[in-house]
């Protein structure tokens, strides 16, 4: 048995459900799908703070390492910013991925973006010190995740990890791989979902693939990706997002983790993704590369219109919706802007997909709507 880790789990807990592997799952929010595709559930931190709460997150590890059969766990979102706690997690239970000493390498964007320059890796242009030339300027904070740290400011305090890159216009892409530590497979390209939620103008909202690119951008985003997992040590299933502008490729930022793509990739090399994760980290073996896909598939994240508190009538409706994830619990409390749940689409091209998600998305407001 295996612990897996996340702000939300849901998803690596699935994965691991379709190859018939229990978990036990450690996340804020406790969703009602996650609970019951896993062995057992833990908290390790409150829905509203959105953060893993690294002292919880201990007890837990000591506890499943003390009192379970469980052989390691698996990190996913939300330790971004927390190399230590990886390293710390890492010495109560065995970590099945990237290491914390090279997420924090992978985390420090004068190291990250030197990489890519000295290796001829386009990439939007970045600054450490306010910008003086003209923009439209990024404020990033490299710690952050899911583009809630992104706001547009030249003129942002630094702060630990902060930096500016140059807005490019076009379509914000990535794509989703495993690598051993010195090599990489690309199991597919996404097309990333993002809206405006308050100043924050890039909050990833949902994620449609795979997608047929043309053999130009595979060559040499798989090049990019390959050379990214051996400087780097990436262990795992992980992502490369990049925009897309033109014919034109310019890489964004790597996350050494399970992303949240991992869901458009039900089957890899004949079992579950993270099947293929588990291989990856623990005997260094590598999927075969996929075969052209049959089917896209995709998900978006359903975020509060206003401040509500989930009676057991919006909970009930939420669970019934066709295609509804992450599905809370009655009184659960949302701000505007949070995430509420996720809804999920397949279809025969994106645009179709695309077309199926938004109108799950307003049809399941509208429903929570009417409750009201």
């Amino acid at each position: 048995m295996l612990a897996v880790a996340a702000l939300s789990a849901r998803a690596l807990v699935e994965s691991a459900a379709r190859d018939g592997l229990r978990c036990v799952a450690l996340d804020v929010f406790g969703d009602a799908d996650t609970r019951r595709a896993a062995a057992h559930w833990l908290p390790i931190g409150e829905p509203a703070a959105l953060r893993i709460d690294g002292d919880r997150l201990l007890r837990a590890l000591r506890t499943l390492a003390a009192e379970h059969d469980v052989t390691g766990w698996i990190a996913g979102s939300g330790f971004e910013a927390e190399p230590e706690l990886l390293e710390a997690g890492g010495s109560c239970l065995p970590l099945l991925g990237t290491a914390g000493s090279d997420v924090r390498r992978v985390r420090d964007p004068v190291a990250f973006f030197h990489f890519l320059r000295s290796h001829g890796i386009a990439h939007p242009p970045v600054a450490f010190a306010p910008p003086r030339t003209p923009g439209p300027w990024l404020h990033k904070d490299s710690g952050g995740c899911g583009g809630w740290h992104v706001r547009r400011s030249a003129d942002e305090p630094p702060g630990r990890g902060g930096y500016w890159q140059i807005e490019r216009a076009g379509a914000p892409m990535s794509a989703t791989f495993v690598a051993n530590g010195h090599d990489a497979v690309v199991l597919g390209f996404n097309r990333q979902l993002v809206r405006a939620v308050g100043a924050r103008p890039f909050v990833f909202a949902g994620v449609i693939g795979p997608l047929a690119v043309d053999d130009a951008l595979q060559r040499s985003i798989g090049e990019a990706v390959r050379r990214l997992a051996r400087e780097f040590r990436v262990f795992g299933l992980a992502s490369l997002d990049f925009v897309l502008h033109g014919d034109a490729a310019e890489v964004i930022e790597l996350n050494p983790r399970p992303p949240a793509s991992l869901a458009l990739y039900p089957r890899v090399g004949g079992h579950g993704a993270l099947h293929a994760h588990r291989h990856a980290c623990a005997r260094g073996v590598l999927p075969p590369p996929p075969a052209a896909a049959r089917e896209v598939h995709g998900l978006q994240i359903v975020f509060a219109p206003r401040a509500l508190q989930l009676d057991p009538a919006g909970s009930a409706a939420i669970a019934r919706w066709p295609g509804a994830h992450d599905l809370p619990a009655a009184g659960t409390t949302f701000m505007p802007g949070d995430p509420l749940c996720s809804v999920s689409a397949s279809g025969a091209d994106a645009a179709q997909v695309q077309a199926a998600l938004a109108q799950a998305h307003d049809g399941l407001l509208r429903s929570l709507e009417a409750l009201a």
